[in-house]
């Protein structure tokens, strides 16, 4: 008799290489746009954590 394994299967990446590529870009393109400084923060925050990931 066997068991079946009621584990999830491993994940799968939700975005490609490519797409955090772009993504990074179009927050570049809005951090020089931008004039809000809180926003700019954020914006270079987010900008930094997705270069993580490429």
């Amino acid at each position: 008799m066997t068991t079946e394994s009621k584990e999830p299967g491993r994940a799968r990446a939700l975005l490609s290489t490519a797409d955090m590529k772009l993504l990074r870009r179009a927050l570049e393109s809005h951090a020089k746009a931008t004039e809000d400084r809180e926003e700019l923060a954020k914006v270079n925050a987010l900008h930094h954590r997705l270069g993580t990931y490429t």
